[in-house]
């Protein structure tokens, strides 16, 4: 007797936390396009990727993977520098405001910040790094139906380095930045 109790008790519990109005968490899928500019960036760069947002009223966490092919000029009298491009992966804590079909929001995480620079040449080797990083920024996500909207977002990327590679993690920021911008078709489940 005492076992259905408890099963009764927990299936409830489930049912309710379960609920729409308990939760109230949205799913947001988000594939991008946009441009990285400024600081290490040498010129506007496309670049593209996938965003995936889960937000409650007030905040949320999103994964979000960009990627910028050419990201490094290319020499225009001698090639030294090949196929290049920076890939970033990143946890994020996203703070919205609103519940209606506008949602402005502020974002930061941490991730990693992939660059590969293949030679153009036989005189220099392939360089990759692969380092820990960090994004901040802002955006909106704008729903037109129950399912599909628009969404724009600014962000601004810094690597972070060991200061102490003897051995003991010790993390400060890094000299490689960059800021992207972009827009995408948002897809709410």
């Amino acid at each position: 007797m005492h076992t259905h109790k408890i099963l009764i008790a927990t299936a409830l519990s489930v049912g309710l936390l379960a609920s729409p109005k308990v939760t109230q968490a949205q799913t947001f899928i988000t594939p991008f396009a946009g441009a990285t500019f400024g600081a290490d960036a040498p010129a506007n760069k496309f670049s593209t990727g996938v965003a995936l947002a889960f937000m409650g009223k007030a905040a949320g966490f999103e994964l979000e993977l960009g990627y910028t092919p050419d990201f490094f000029n290319k020499s225009q009298s001698v090639v030294l520098i090949g196929s290049n491009n920076v890939t970033s992966v990143m946890g994020n804590l996203l703070v919205g405001v609103g519940k209606g079909p506008v949602r402005p929001y502020g974002t930061v995480g941490v991730g990693l910040l992939r660059s590969s620079v293949n030679s153009g040449s036989t005189l220099f080797t392939d360089v990759s790094s692969n380092d820990w990083g960090f994004n901040a920024g802002f955006g909106v996500i704008a729903l037109l139906s129950d399912h599909v909207g628009v969404r724009g977002d600014g962000r601004y990327f810094r690597s972070l380095q060991d200061s102490d590679p003897g051995g003991s993690l010790n993390l400060g920021v890094g000299n490689f930045d960059f800021w992207r911008a972009y827009g995408g078709l948002v897809i709410k489940f």
